[in-house]
């Protein structure tokens, strides 16, 4: 079962990465790609931070080499995954924490982190660290919220907690947690 749990891990990395580098150029301005935090915060969820940081660097290096994307491509990425899939385990499988360290990851340290970079290696003059804030935090907040919808919808129905299963991922099931205080009640009763 480990086996094929790992493998499964690989194979769903593998898919997130493709389907990140095709759907990226969807709603895409320079500077602002929300279907890039769409795919980082549904791998941070579905694998966790480590996956999520490979998956949003693997994405960005494609985009980089293949359609010539600059290096926001990596720093606006890296960080909002890394810190979805952190708050998503921290608050114990809570969807809007994912959204919310998307956004704080991407929107604002990703965004910051960005301008010296383009400053330094591509030579655009002239960018305050603020100068990527407003169009990450709105490409994130856009995002998060279609991430937020199709995992509700996964989460509703309970095949995020089969998917997150099947994988091996560790998973906090509140459901299960409420009828264990249920049934401990019950017995005090």
């Amino acid at each position: 079962m480990e086996r094929n749990s790992k493998l499964l891990k690989k194979l769903m990395l593998a898919m997130l990465i493709a389907m990140g580098v095709v759907i990226s150029p969807i709603l895409r301005i320079e500077g602002m790609c929300p279907m890039s935090s769409v795919i980082n915060i549904t791998c941070a969820v579905v694998l966790g931070p480590w996956y999520a940081l490979l998956c949003a660097t693997c994405i960005g290096i494609i985009r980089m080499f293949l359609m010539g994307i600059p290096p926001l491509a990596l720093t606006g990425a890296v960080f909002g995954a890394f810190l979805s899939g952190l708050l998503y385990r921290a608050s114990k499988n809570t969807l809007i924490f994912g959204v919310l360290g998307e956004v704080i990851g991407t929107g604002v340290i990703g965004a910051i982190v960005s301008a010296p970079i383009m400053t330094y290696f591509w030579g655009k003059k002239g960018l305050s660290l603020m100068f990527y804030v407003p169009l990450f935090f709105t490409a994130t907040i856009i995002g998060g919220a279609i991430a937020f919808i199709f995992l509700g919808a996964l989460s509703k129905n309970g095949m995020l907690i089969k998917i997150q299963k099947s994988l091996g991922v560790k998973v906090y099931d509140k459901s299960t947690e409420v009828n264990r205080e249920i049934s401990a009640n019950k017995t005090q009763c």
